[in-house]
């Protein structure tokens, strides 16, 4: 691959650093604050809608998603994106801003790509338009979720209706007031063959059956204003016009959608190493323990050096997985896709720990983003399939090429 990016990528760079250098990062501490207060919980900070509309105004908006998917996108690649989603990812919240947040993305990707020209009008274009946001329900608390054949909520036919039954947890996304549409992933027939007896349909957040119990908190974050929910289906009926595809698709479905996901969640945990990066660097020429500044220890430039290599390692995997997307497909790229999904939210780990343990108590403080930048990467090693689920299929794909057999 090239590892040059295109011009239009490297304009779009220049231009969002600098849209966040003027107007996001002077509001960190504000946001921060706002969310951190317990009476704010589940409350959008007041000023996100005018940062929004600069964004739009600005051309700095929908990022990830191709032209080809709708006229309110510039029609990046995924390669042209990733240095994008990187760069918001140094700010954990600020991906909404400029419409590129998940479970947006994901499930703007499955409109735009499976949904009929109604569901798009209805759910895609206020979605696009950032008027609304979305949630994708499928993780369920009573069954291994990390094997997505494994979900027990039933969508059963009922005349022009689907009643839909189930319980879900880690429903990113439906704690937002702006949350409207839910993505819910479930079966439509038991005794079809396991991968085919899934499906997804729309369900409006205020449909009668649909009860949010209670939010989840990772570390203790619960991630305000969207939140992690578990909901209770309870008889929940939409037309069945709400069906995406048709009956059996759901699981084929979650796997086109996961493929530009990872690459966008892995861009944003280099973000977040990469500032990790950047903090204790500064902080070594700050601090003079015992007479010598930190940044003068072995230990300390040891540890900076790693953060520097692994970071810069990871990103060429994740540019490198890009590229095979954009080249090659989804399908062809899966053996990368798994790998970057494994090694990122674990070299994430390592350099925002090795930052705190130089920040000193300042680092396990709120006082920086690093303890939410270690919450972000822990949840990713469980998010979009746990660590073992990929390597399991990841070195069954590996043996399969190089074995005789």
């Amino acid at each position: 691959m090239n590892f040059q990016y295109t011009e239009k990528s490297l304009a779009l760079q220049e231009k969002l650093k600098q849209f966040i250098a003027e107007h996001v990062s002077p509001r960190e501490e504000e946001v921060e604050a706002f969310h951190g207060d317990p009476a704010n919980a589940w409350k959008r900070w007041p000023g996100l809608e005018d940062l929004k509309a600069k964004a739009k105004e600005a051309g700095l908006w929908n990022l990830f998603l191709p032209k080809a998917y709708g006229d309110l996108s510039p029609g990046l690649t995924n390669l042209e994106y990733a240095p994008l989603a990187e760069i918001m990812g140094r700010i954990l919240w600020s991906s909404e801003i400029f419409n590129c947040s998940a479970p947006d993305t994901g499930n703007m990707e499955v409109l735009a790509k499976y949904g009929t020209p109604e569901q798009q009008e209805k759910w895609l274009t206020p979605l696009m338009k950032g008027e609304i946001r979305s949630a994708f329900l499928m993780t369920e608390p009573d069954v291994a979720s990390s094997d997505a054949t494994n979900i027990e909520t039933s969508i059963k036919l009922d005349g022009d209706e689907y009643v839909i039954n189930g319980r879900k947890w880690w429903s990113s996304g439906a704690m937002d007031p702006n949350c409207k549409i839910a993505i819910v992933m479930g079966k439509t027939d038991f005794d079809a063959p396991r991968h085919v007896q899934q499906s997804m349909i729309l369900v409006p957040m205020n449909t009668p059956g649909l009860e949010i119990v209670r939010p989840l908190t990772v570390f203790g974050y619960n991630d305000s204003p969207e939140g992690h929910a578990e909901i209770i289906l309870d008889n929940v009926r939409v037309p069945k016009e709400n069906l995406l595809v048709g009956e059996g698709q759901g699981f084929a479905i979650a796997q086109g959608r996961l493929g530009p996901g990872r690459i966008h969640h892995c861009m944003r945990l280099i973000g977040m190493a990469q500032r990790s990066l950047e903090l204790m660097s500064e902080r070594t020429t700050q601090r003079t323990p015992f007479g010598r500044s930190l940044d003068t220890y072995s230990s300390i430039r040891q540890d900076v050096a790693k953060s520097a290599c692994e970071i810069e390692q990871t990103r060429l995997l994740v540019l490198s997985a890009a590229d095979k997307m954009d080249r090659m497909g989804n399908k062809e790229a899966k053996d990368l896709i798994a790998m970057i999904k494994i090694v990122t939210p674990n070299m994430t780990l390592r350099v925002v720990d090795r930052a705190m343990q130089i920040m000193g108590g300042r680092g396990v403080s709120s006082d920086t983003p690093l303890a939410h930048f270690f919450a972000a990467g822990r949840m990713l090693r469980l998010a979009d399939g746990p660590d073992e689920v990929h390597m399991s299929q990841l070195g069954k794909n590996v043996i399969k090429r190089y074995s005789k057999g």
